[in-house]
């Protein structure tokens, strides 16, 4: 891995030493543990699995105490008014209606929190095993906290989060990375999440009252559990993205990037309007949830949930569930001496900024070939050969909002005569501009987030 010819401290909104760099790499280069082995890692999720009450049933509305279909507005919400809703949402770009579809509507901005500490000299992070009702296989390694505001507002009644006081007071950690990102554009509108890691010193790590959910671990370690399907969460892949691997001459590629970007959102009028659900004019309504006429990608359905543990154990809500498994990927070649990595323009209806950048390949279920770039050609083509392929996981989205929604994510490495010219909207980047657009904005969409946090040493 190539983090750029150079290191030094981080100009911008926060200044990281080459000190702290250092540890980081010294981290992940830790793949056995210092605190806690990966084997009793594993252990204590299997036992987690074998040992927590967990009951999801897919129901309709009339069997939910907490949610109602609202005819008057045409919008699928919560009784007591908080927490999401669920309605139409039609794409209109230049002027023209080029799709609709539901969406989730939830403007509050959650905590992604991630603390670490140096723990006998190896920077270790507090990951907690956490079920979603969503999860293909119920636990799943999570940040040290997840929470929406309804959640660490106690909306729901239950109690808070566990290390909650340290990120809504954080005088005694150092700030890491701090940044607020997007969530999914084609499911949400423009939701965002705060995106958080904190320092602690070792002392106060060392004295912290540990919940049997929470553990220490490695970044190798973690870099060596994304390799598992299914085992460490989106959350936890969007937080470690925002690590520092930045080097001073990064910005070469990052003034192209933010060309492209910024020719879209000039160029183009973009804009949402919403649609009750029931007008919208390939969907349709019933008491068992929401479908397409025709294949999507997606549908909503109704679910009565008890998880032991959780703040609140038991609940009901709608979920988007997935209609197959999407493909996102990153195209690597190595170009004078340096790992570089093929990003592309990427709107999307949900979208905070009209649009972001995206991984090379990010294909919806319902994606064929039909309108493949010479790019997604040469995917295609590279991974029914397996041919350079360097990573190959399937992983989660959410669970909190989508129901066993699974993405299968390849990192492949091509040669540079394979593509000596790229289509306009795409750019390549290596990781040290990956990282320092992640720290210093919110351009990276998060499935791109979520593969750079899959690059390994």
């Amino acid at each position: 891995m190539d983090i750029g010819h150079k290191t030094g401290i981080v100009q911008g909104p926060l200044e990281m030493t080459e000190k702290f760099r250092q540890a980081i790499i010294k981290s992940w280069k830790d793949r056995g543990g210092n605190v806690n082995s990966t084997p009793e890692i594993l252990s204590w999720i299997k036992d987690l699995n074998a040992n927590t009450c967990v009951r999801i049933e897919e129901c309709g509305i009339d069997e939910c105490s907490s949610w109602i279909y609202d005819d008057e507005q045409g919008r699928i919400v919560s009784r007591n008014g908080k927490f999401f809703s669920i309605t139409g949402m039609r794409w209109i770009i230049d002027g023209e209606a080029v799709s609709e579809q539901p969406v989730i509507i939830q403007p509050e901005i959650g905590y992604l929190g991630i603390l670490c500490a140096e723990m006998d000299g190896v920077l270790n992070f507090l990951m907690q095993a956490k079920i979603e009702p969503g999860n293909v296989n119920c636990v799943q390694l999570s940040p040290t906290i997840q929470a929406t505001r309804s959640n660490f507002t106690r909306v729901h009644g239950g109690r808070a989060p566990t290390y909650l006081e340290l990120f809504s007071d954080p005088s005694r950690c150092t700030i890491i990375y701090d940044r607020i990102q997007s969530e999914q554009g084609s499911r949400f509108l423009k939701k965002r999440n705060r995106n958080i890691i904190l320092r602690l010193n070792e002392e106060d790590a060392n004295s912290l009252e540990m919940n049997p959910n929470f553990k220490w671990m490695t970044l190798g370690q973690i870099k060596e559990l994304m390799k598992e399907d299914n085992l460490v969460n989106m959350d936890t892949r969007t937080v470690l993205s925002g690590l520092p691997l930045e080097g001073t001459d990064s910005y070469e590629y990052i003034g192209n990037i933010h060309r492209k970007l910024n020719d879209y959102r000039m160029y183009h009028d973009v804009d949402t309007e919403e649609v009750p659900l029931p007008e919208l004019a390939d969907w349709t309504v019933s008491g068992h949830g929401i479908d397409c006429k025709r294949p999507a990608d997606f549908m909503v359905r109704y679910y009565n949930i008890e998880i032991e543990g959780r703040e609140v154990r038991k609940w009901d809500q709608p979920l988007f569930k997935a209609a197959g498994m999407a493909t996102f990927g990153l195209i690597s070649r190595v170009h004078e001496g340096k790992t570089e990595y093929l990003i592309r323009l990427k709107p999307e209806i949900g979208c905070f900024d009209m649009a972001e950048m995206g991984p090379s390949v990010q294909w919806e279920p319902t994606n064929d070939a039909s309108g493949d770039t010479k790019v997604d050609k040469l995917f295609r083509d590279k991974v029914a050969s397996n041919e350079g392929i360097i990573t190959d996981v399937i992983l989660s989205e959410e669970g909190g909002r989508f129901y066993h929604e699974q993405n299968r994510n390849l990192i492949i490495k091509i040669e540079e005569n394979e593509l000596p010219e790229i289509p306009d909207d795409y750019a390549w980047a290596d990781l040290a501009s990956l990282s320092r657009m992640i720290r210093s904005g919110s351009d990276l969409n998060i499935q791109l987030r979520n593969l750079v946090s899959l690059i390994d040493l």
